[in-house]
């Protein structure tokens, strides 16, 4: 057995490498290597979630953003983006809508838009959660204070994501401007966590920089804060962006990365992204053969959906959300999964037993 597959196997057992373990990992892809950890990943999977997968209800409410983050189609420097914001009962009427869908989490994502007080986002949570009070509520809205997080948390709010995109500081300086740092993203993080949410991270693959030492940390971070979610995906660039000339991530890193990444912490609700689906047309069934649980069929207003573009050529932007499920539905069982109404908790025990 080759290093690197000795190094998964041993993974898959002990749940933990060093860093430069994990680095070695990075380097010595090989799609040998890939095989080996999605079918050791797929195993572990099953033991905890069987052939369930979880659909999220993705509303992107807004945007509008006060960064100027170097990757995104919707940095505040853009002057080609056409900016929307959902209003409250039409983020409220979005739910509703899912709901009788199946859904039964919704994600309220968007840019960090000054608009979305503490006080008018507590008053859609609280809404939500008052209708529908047997659904999750997960935001996705950026870093915000230690109070913010509080008060939102009060409302309602199960889980929050907050991708920290890559866990190099001298990486994370070079995909940001001076204004953003890489400890107050970890601070939210490590805020979240105390507060009580279900926390998800998550980090992009390929994005211009990163190395294999840099991919390292992350597995390691994951390793160390085991989130909740994690949410992965290939770096894609946006033509009106400052990496707009870059190259993008691979399908197939990111699958790799998906099955370590389950090895790694069994429980953790791991999506199929969008942005798999983007770059390979089946990328999202190859997500969930590598290991991962999770998708999340987008309910915003077809009107709004081409403007939220983090990344050029985005799919799924002209579906009706019932369209979109069921398609899902049929694509997921044909890769020999089950598209299920459920909330969707990460479970820390495995079915047939405590872990």
């Amino acid at each position: 057995m080759s290093d690197v597959l000795s190094l998964i196997d041993r993974l898959s057992r002990d749940r933990s490498l060093t860093e430069e373990e994990y680095e070695v990992l990075v380097s010595g892809y090989t799609p040998e290597a890939a095989s080996f950890a999605a079918s050791l990943a797929s195993s572990v999977r099953r033991e905890y979630y069987g052939d369930e997968v979880f659909m999220r209800g993705l509303m992107e409410i807004s945007n509008y953003c006060r960064n100027d983050c170097f990757y995104c189609g919707i940095r505040r420097s853009n002057r080609s983006c056409s900016r929307y914001r959902l209003t409250p009962s039409e983020i409220i009427s979005c739910a509703s809508k899912g709901y009788g869908l199946g859904f039964r989490t919704f994600v309220l994502q968007g840019g960090e838009d000054p608009y979305y007080t503490d006080d008018v986002l507590c008053s859609i949570v609280s809404s939500i959660k008052s209708m529908h009070p047997d659904c999750a509520v997960t935001l996705s809205m950026g870093e915000r204070s230690y109070e913010s997080y509080a008060a939102l948390f009060s409302a309602g709010a199960d889980r929050y994501l907050l991708r920290h995109e890559t866990a190099s500081a001298p990486h994370y300086a070079k995909l940001h401007p001076s204004s953003m740092s890489f400890e107050n993203r970890m601070r939210c993080l490590k805020d979240l966590r105390s507060i009580g949410y279900q926390v998800g991270c998550g980090f992009m693959v390929g994005s211009p920089y990163q190395t294999p030492s840099d991919l390292a940390s992350d597995l390691k971070f994951i390793e160390t804060f085991r989130p909740d979610m994690c949410g992965i995906g290939p770096f894609i660039p946006h033509k009106d962006t400052p990496f707009g000339s870059e190259s993008r991530g691979s399908a197939e890193m990111t699958c790799y990365l998906l099955s370590l990444i389950r090895l790694i912490f069994p429980p953790v609700l791991l999506p199929a992204t969008t942005a798999l689906g983007t770059i390979d047309p089946l990328g999202r069934e190859k997500g969930l053969k590598a290991g991962a649980n999770v998708v999340m069929p987008n309910l915003s207003p077809v009107e709004v959906r081409e403007k939220y573009t983090l990344y050029d050529n985005k799919i799924c932007t002209g579906e009706e959300a019932s369209e979109c499920v069921s398609c899902l539905s049929s694509r997921i069982k044909n890769a020999g999964y089950r598209l299920v109404t459920d909330r969707g908790d990460i479970r820390k025990e495995k079915i047939n037993g405590k872990v």
